[in-house]
């Protein structure tokens, strides 16, 4: 460096490179001689803590809303408002054929469901032939009362597997095939995320759901096409949250310990 660099200011310029060397290396020489507990503290998170609840064995959580114990229909209706007309007995709620579906009356968006339900033994019809494929003990729980995940006597029962137990009806075959012999109570347990919709009702993000059938998974993440359709392709429509609701589908269907948390 000459007298000249001087006179150019390079002089502050080399002390404020050197300062910055100077403090990395200082800082390096710290984090050396931290302890690896000091070090592992730095990506703990603290906030928020979240809130306690009861988990108890065979039960709902502390923070569920129990939609059926065994007991009434009190947290249900017809779908024109009504009455439900399902019958209750020995703890469990069961289809009245012709009686038509049921559904909450609270409205709900993201949820986590559980339901148990059972498909009758008797598997012929009053003509004494097999009932076979979706004639076999049908029922299905809709969230938002639009996209249905079917219930069906799906044990040795051959029918397409979009409609088949576990699927989201016509639009999803579950990834495997976990139905239980008729008679046996069975689980749902399922996460459903409701699609969104903006202030001109156009689709912002689509519906998803994750089902468990007796403990397995038959449904990851999945991402709903619209609202399950028996005919024609799946199509989204704008609505808010809506109702839970169990289909009439003509046959003995029955369910117990029905509970959901707000997510």
């Amino acid at each position: 460096m000459n007298i000249s660099d001087f006179q150019r200011g390079s002089l502050p310029v080399c002390l404020s490179l050197l300062s910055a060397i100077c403090i990395s290396t200082a800082h390096a020489a710290d984090a050396q001689k931290k302890e690896p507990w000091q070090l592992a503290q730095e990506t703990e998170v603290w906030e928020p803590v979240p809130a306690v609840i009861q988990a108890p064995a065979n039960a709902a959580p502390s923070d569920a809303i129990v939609l059926f114990d065994g007991k009434n229909l009190n947290q249900w209706q017809a779908v024109d408002g009504g009455a439900a007309q399902w019958k209750v007995a020995n703890g469990a709620l069961t289809v009245v054929p012709k009686k038509g579906d049921i559904k909450t009356k609270e409205s709900f968006c993201d949820v986590q469901l559980h339901i148990e339900w059972m498909t009758p033994t008797q598997i012929t019809g009053e003509d004494g032939k097999p009932l076979e494929s979706q004639a076999r003990n049908n029922s299905g729980v809709f969230f938002q009362e639009r996209y249905e995940i079917q219930m069906l006597d799906s044990y040795n029962n051959k029918t397409y597997p979009n409609g088949q137990a576990g699927s989201v009806y016509k639009q999803s075959i579950p990834l495997v095939n976990a139905s239980r012999a008729p008679g046996e109570w069975q689980t749902y347990d399922i996460i459903f995320t409701a699609p969104k919709f903006d202030s001109t009702q156009k689709l912002t993000a689509p519906g998803y759901v994750t089902v468990l059938h007796n403990g397995v998974l038959v449904q990851n993440h999945f991402e709903i096409q619209g609202a399950t359709e028996w005919i024609g392709k799946p199509v989204y429509k704008a609505h808010g949250c809506a109702p839970l609701r169990l289909q009439d589908h003509g046959n003995p269907m029955s369910f117990r310990n029905i509970w959901v948390r707000k997510l």
